[in-house]
Parts: C-alpha cells; sequence; structure tokens
C-alpha cells in the first residue's frame, strides 16, 4: 500500500505522475513534524499516483507587492496566483507556500490560491492618488499564465486595467499562454509601456518534461516569442535557470533559438535553493539524474561559497567563483553573437492617466 501524499509530512517514493515534486515535507514554521520510519512501502506493479489540483479562494485585500532588493531591476510586483501548477522542480518560490501553512512540496503546485479580485484591486491601487506611475512586474514569484489562467483569465483581465490607464507592464512567463494577450500587450507597447520575458530553461523536449512537467514546451515558449515580437511588443528571453551539469551547455544554444524567433534582448539567473527548496531539489536529482547529483550539488557549492544556497545581495542571483564566471562570459558572447541585448529595455510611464469615473462624470453631465 502506498502512504497518501496528501498527509502531512508524508513522502511519497518514486514519481507522481505529472509533478515535478514527489514529496511533501512539512513547512519550516510547524513545530510538530511527522517521521516516516518507511513502514508502508510504494507496490512497484502500481502506476505513479496522481494528485489532483485545488483552486482556492485568495481573500487578500490588498496586491501589489513591494521590494527595495538591490537584485531586481524592479521595485513593485503582482502575482494572481499563489502556487504554480508548472511544477518546476528548481523554483526558487516554493518555499513561499510555506508562509500559508502549506509545504514546499507537492502543496506548492497542488494548492493554488486564486486572487479573483485581482483586477478590482488594480484598479483601486492605480485610482489612488498616491500611486505614482511606474513599471509592475507581473508574474515575478509564481506564473501569472499557469494553467488556472486559461479559464480564469485573471491575468488577462488586470492587463485590460493596465492598459485602460497606461500604467507599463514587464511579464516573466514560461507559458506560451503569454500570446493569447497580444492584443492588449501590443496597445501598451505602443506607448512604450509593455516588455515580456519568455522564460526558455532547455531546448531539450524530454529535459524539460522531466524539469518543468506543466509548462509550455520548448517549441511553444519561442513561438509565444514570435507571436509577441509580430504584434510589436518589446520581448526576450530568460534563461533561468541555469543548472550546472544540467541545462549549462544549452545556454548559446537557447540565446540563438530565441533570438531567431525574434527575441531583442535576454537576461540569466543561475540556480538558487532557499530554505527547502534544496532538500526538493537533491530529491528531484536523485530520481532523475542519479549519476549526476554529485556533481551538479559540487558545482553549486562552487559558486555559492561553498553552500546549496548564498543569500547575500548582489551573489544571489548571479553566484560568483570561475564557474559562475565561465557561465557569464559564454550568456555575454551568445548575446553578441545573435546580435540582442542583455537585460530588459526600460519603459515609460509617460502615457499614465487615470480615467474619468464614469459615477463621478454623472454629476457633470448636462441637464436635459
Amino acid at each position: 500500500m502506498s502512504p497518501s501524499v496528501q498527509e502531512r509530512g508524508a513522502q511519497p517514493r518514486g514519481v507522481v505522475r505529472g509533478r515535478g515534486a514527489a514529496e511533501n515535507p512539512q513547512s519550516r514554521f510547524e513545530a510538530l513534524r511527522y517521521a516516516d520510519d518507511g513502514t508502508l512501502e510504494a507496490d512497484p506493479s502500481l502506476p505513479p499516483p496522481r494528485v489532483p489540483t485545488l483552486l482556492l479562494r485568495d481573500p487578500t485585500r490588498t496586491l501589489l507587492a513591494f521590494n527595495d532588493s538591490p537584485d531586481l531591476p524592479f521595485d513593485v510586483s503582482l502575482n494572481p496566483y499563489r502556487g504554480c501548477e508548472h511544477g518546476c522542480s528548481y523554483c526558487f518560490a516554493r518555499p513561499t507556500h510555506e508562509y500559508l501553512g502549506f509545504s514546499a512540496g507537492l502543496d506548492f503546485e497542488t494548492r493554488i490560491l486564486v486572487k479573483e479580485n485581482a483586477p478590482a484591486l488594480l484598479r483601486r491601487a492605480l485610482s489612488a492618488p498616491s500611486w505614482k506611475p511606474r513599471v509592475v512586474t507581473l508574474g515575478a514569484a509564481t506564473d501569472a499564465y499557469q494553467p488556472a489562467e486559461r479559464k480564469l483569465e485573471i491575468t488577462r483581465r488586470c492587463l485590460e486595467v493596465f492598459a485602460e490607464f497606461r500604467n507599463p507592464v514587464a511579464i516573466v512567463t514560461k507559458s506560451a499562454l503569454v500570446a493569447r494577450d497580444a492584443d492588449l500587450l501590443a496597445e501598451l507597447a505602443r506607448d512604450g509601456a509593455a516588455a515580456v520575458l519568455v522564460s526558455v530553461t532547455t531546448l531539450d523536449p524530454e529535459l524539460h518534461r522531466r524539469m518543468e512537467p506543466r509548462a509550455s514546451t520548448p517549441a511553444r515558449r519561442l513561438a509565444a516569442i514570435a507571436a509577441l515580437a509580430e504584434a510589436g511588443v518589446r520581448v526576450g528571453a530568460m534563461v533561468a535557470p541555469v543548472i550546472p551539469a544540467i541545462n549549462d551547455h544549452e545556454v548559446p544554444r537557447i540565446v540563438e533559438a530565441a533570438a531567431g524567433a525574434g527575441a531583442g534582448f535576454a537576461s540569466h539567473v543561475m540556480l538558487r535553493l532557499p530554505h527547502g527548496l534544496k532538500e526538493l531539489f537533491e530529491a528531484w536529482l536523485e530520481r532523475h539524474f542519479p549519476e549526476r547529483r554529485a556533481r551538479v550539488l559540487s558545482r553549486v557549492r562552487e559558486m555559492r561559497g561553498g553552500r546549496l544556497n548564498d543569500p547575500r545581495f548582489h551573489s544571489r542571483m548571479r553566484g560568483s567563483g570561475p564557474f559562475a564566471d565561465q557561465i557569464h562570459a559564454m550568456f555575454d558572447l551568445a548575446c553578441r553573437r545573435a546580435g540582442i541585448d542583455q537585460g530588459s529595455p526600460s519603459l515609460s510611464t509617460e502615457a499614465f492617466r487615470r480615467p474619468a469615473d464614469p459615477q463621478l462624470s454623472l454629476f457633470d453631465a448636462p441637464a436635459g
């Protein structure tokens, strides 16, 4: 009999079908912990278990998050969803689910909190006299175009608000669904107020399947870049994360393929493993690349000062040491050869406006 993957602290063995994690460790904030003594062994004759996705209402009353990090090119972000069904094995945002009492493992990709009121909250925030127009990054933590968005369209309705106010927005996503909103993004782009970074982690379909089980395929992401570029939207590629001995050798080919699809700029981020993500990623390596596990972790420690994570500003995104320097040099050369810029383009706030309140306009209408 297989232990329940929903039991808090239970650690399913082997692969969970369609999921990046196979574990559901307890939150680091929980005092009581369940210890699995291994008494219940999984039956190898049974197919891998399935874990359904649950969409939960997020009752948040505030939407925009502000930061003063010197590592980030933005100071305001918006995430319509908490948790992410893409199931990426390396996702730095996994530990954020622990603040909600969930696990950074399976819970992160199967318990998705949905901010149904996001468009209304965004309109209220942009309408406030205290709002100073600035770039808002959409999907900086969890993907704004994950599978639930296809039906719920919360991200699209937020883009409608951005277009109404002409407030600049930058999007980071690994979903081809972003091309659905090319019309709204093109409208903003005409005022220099939109940019999209499509994350392309690998061009290998098999590695993609193991590493990002529910994200768009590499081919579809490149097609999304092409569609956005055709629509006149500033679009680039993000090679993130760069994982030693897994996808680092692909950096030049990814940059070349993205530029060929129409990307005008590119950026990259080295793998980082905050909090419990370290153990989750090690377990993923053991399942999928046991022969490379020691090499990968050794290289990560090499560029993280002997640890698996270095949270210090100016280092956490780039790493340090000879291996990190080699990756940066390779990326720089790839961009120069492809003829594209590094980093993200500057966006304009000059077209920002506050639309007239339809309720107030009734008082200004002529009598008769």
